[in-house]
């Protein structure tokens, strides 16, 4: 019996038909559908004359369309039918009008598989090839892949669509620069989702729910269920996706209904929409979540109804926190999957969620103590959510060469964690790849290839990762800190306001200008205080408040503010402008210290500022709390710089030799 990859090797190369009308990032277009059509269509075979004489029964009945779908699908023996009289096989024995049956025969597919072949906008795809004359020729290649279920299983045709897909998406990247994950990256995101699972996993009967709300193709999704296949069979994992590209979600629905994923959804458990405006999953809870969502895209289009959910959430919702710039929506998608985290309840049999997500490094760090995104940093460290962050080497994406990070989110931490967040530095540890695929220039290695995968076998370097996170020591690469280190106080440090006064005739004609009303009481000032320069602003306005009492003058406060602004100027040798019992705070010297959360302030403030600006205070009034995870402070090593006489010598060498080099030019 013929591989998975051997099978996915023999479709891959219908492809080269497509070659000319089509460009290879383009012919993903044509093959999976078809893929999906010829499994469709292997599957129906044994049962298609059921379904047709059901129809022919029950067709100008009263019954609805989803009524007699159900019906129709209980003839074929699964969750979707054909009652087009055409097979794969009829169709290309009638040429006459090729696109005609080819479109009667999607038309003929219950509803389902119907949407399906809408959002992969096939039907522009068939006019292409005929147009093309290629057609024929795709069809008549397709009929001789037999993929009967009799010869190729559910989780084996799974496979061949995962491993198409995988194709595709990767020469899509490297030309297109879509956004797909690597599936080493996904392996060891899966492998840290379920490290800590095995207890539950293993016990007879346990379900599972996963949710990917920017699923795209659906490939990590599929990677969370080979790795159930493979190490809890016992145990089922019903996923669950979201996604707004249309070709994208209909491959993922594709996928989930080749491989009876289970009996009440399929295809079905992959909705298109947008997950924050139309979220198809609107008060469900999952037990797993895993997600590659797009890195710094906005999301202006979405920002009224986001704005409304944070407006309306109450406290115990992650929407509550805050919400991001509107130029990155990344911990968006962090919110949206907390948000539908399960209750920890064993008796329940409740054992809480958990998330992994992956970030570009600006979740980290940006915002500061008191913006949205450190408002959700937050409130997520401060619930003790936060359980580890994995830095993975740079370049190891398709469309971006950055720095990414897996966090490991959720409500039920082991007992040994509680309280602490783990660092793991995995940024050196790769192996280079034989040829870049757009930015992709390094891969992690996935160890031993199972049998039938067309990949070469590889040091383990994802287990190599997943033991480091699992010892949960301390090392060169991994950290292990309660969570009030990554928060700090950002205290507001004022300095006093220091005025001198001088009345000139230039300041006089301007304040005039603005106030003519107040000339009498500008002259009795000019005259009782003279042109001097007085470098005590409180001494100043004492005066001139008995001066104004005595000639029953009120001024607004307006006015007053104009006198000032007009007749002073900053000096730091002038006296400090008093405010009530304290000082004025001068807005051009106000300064901010963050403040570990684990320092006492008034001890940082009288150790750090007072030394250096000693007329210096605190408005504690206007203190604020901050989250940032500086990842790169915490793994820094110093490196002693090299001695000037090293360099000096290096350099002498290297300017001997374009000497050298340009002697022989020369000569």
């Amino acid at each position: 019996m013929a591989t998975h990859s051997d099978l996915a090797n023999l479709i891959w190369q219908i492809a080269d038909l497509l070659r000319g009308p089509y460009r290879p990032p383009q012919y993903e277009r044509v093959m999976l559908p078809l893929v999906v059509l010829r499994r469709f269509d292997c599957v129906l075979a044994d049962t298609k004359q059921k379904v047709l004489a059901e129809f022919e029964r029950r067709k100008g009945g009263k019954l609805e369309d989803d009524a007699l779908d159900r019906m129709l699908n209980k003839a074929s023996g699964h969750r979707f039918h054909n009652r087009s009289s055409m097979t794969f096989e009829t169709m290309i024995g009638d040429t006459s009008d090729l696109v005609g049956h080819l479109q009667s025969y999607i038309s003929g597919f219950s509803a389902n598989v119907r949407r399906i072949f809408e959002y992969f906008e096939f039907t522009n795809e068939i006019e292409k090839m005929n147009e093309a004359n290629i057609l024929y020729l795709v069809l008549k290649e397709f009929l001789k892949v037999d993929l009967h279920p009799d010869r190729v299983k559910n989780d084996q045709m799974g496979l061949v669509f995962e491993n198409l897909i995988r194709r595709f998406n990767e020469l899509a990247n490297e030309t297109a620069g879509d956004h797909f994950t690597p599936r080493e990256v996904i392996h060891l995101m899966v492998d840290l989702l379920f490290m800590d699972a095995d207890d539950v996993l293993s016990k007879p009967g346990t379900v599972m729910r996963m949710l990917d709300p920017a699923c795209g193709t659906g490939g990590m999704l599929a990677e969370a269920q080979r790795y159930m296949r493979d190490h809890h069979k016992e145990a089922k994992l019903y996923v669950y996706g979201q996604d707004y590209n249309k070709r994208a979600f209909a491959t993922a629905a594709s996928d989930m209904l080749m491989k009876q994923v289970d009996h009440n959804g399929g295809g079905e458990n992959v909705q298109f929409g947008d997950s924050f405006t139309d979220d198809k999953f609107e008060g469900q809870t999952f037990d797993y979540f895993i997600a590659n969502p797009p890195f710094g895209v906005d999301w202006k289009k979405q920002q009224k109804e986001i704005v409304r959910r944070h407006e309306k959430a109450p406290q115990d919702s992650p929407w509550s926190a805050g919400l991001p710039r509107v130029n990155d929506g990344s911990l968006l998608f962090l919110q949206h999957m907390i948000s539908k985290f399960d209750d920890v309840d064993p008796k329940a049999q409740k054992y809480g969620s958990r998330a992994a997500i992956v970030f570009s490094g600006s979740p980290l760090f940006t915002g500061g103590a008191g913006g949205g995104e450190s408002n959700i940093r937050k409130w997520i460290i401060e619930r003790d959510m936060l359980e580890a962050i994995v830095a993975l080497p740079e370049q190891m994406f398709y469309n971006t060469g950055i720095g990414t990070y897996i966090w490991i989110v959720t409500n039920n931490k082991p007992s040994h964690r509680k309280g602490d967040i783990q660092l793991v530095d995995a940024r050196d540890i790769y192996m280079p790849m034989g040829r870049s695929q757009g930015d992709k220039r390094r891969k992690i290695g996935a160890g031993k290839a199972p049998e039938g995968d067309d990949r070469p076998d590889e040091p383990d370097q994802i287990a190599e990762i997943v033991r480091l996170y699992g010892s949960f020591a301390p090392n060169s690469k991994s950290k292990i800190f309660d969570n009030a280190e990554f928060g700090y106080t950002r205290v507001t440090i004022e300095r006093p306001l220091r005025l001198r006064y001088r009345m000139t005739v230039e300041d006089k004609a301007r304040f005039l200008d603005a106030a003519p009303h107040l000339l009498d009481d500008i002259q009795a000032i000019d005259k009782a205080l003279g042109r001097e320069m007085e470098l005590d602003w409180n001494k100043v306005w004492g005066s001139i408040e008995k001066l104004l009492k005595k000639r029953e003058s009120r001024w607004r406060a307006p006015e007053v503010k104009l006198f000032r602004n007009v007749f002073t100027v900053k000096d730091a040798k002038a006296e400090r402008v008093k405010s009530g019992k304290g000082f004025e705070a001068d807005p051009d010297l106000r300064d901010f210290e963050n403040i570990p959360l684990k320092e006492d302030v008034d001890a940082y403030f009288a150790r750090e500022v007072l030394p250096h600006v000693p007329d210096a205070w605190m408005d504690r009034s206007k203190d604020k709390v901050g989250y940032e995870i500086n990842f790169n402070r915490h793994f820094y090593q110093f490196t002693t710089p090299r001695k000037l006489v090293e360099i000096d010598a290096d350099l002498k060498k290297a300017e001997d030799e374009i000497l050298r080099l340009l002697r022989e030019v020369t000569e």
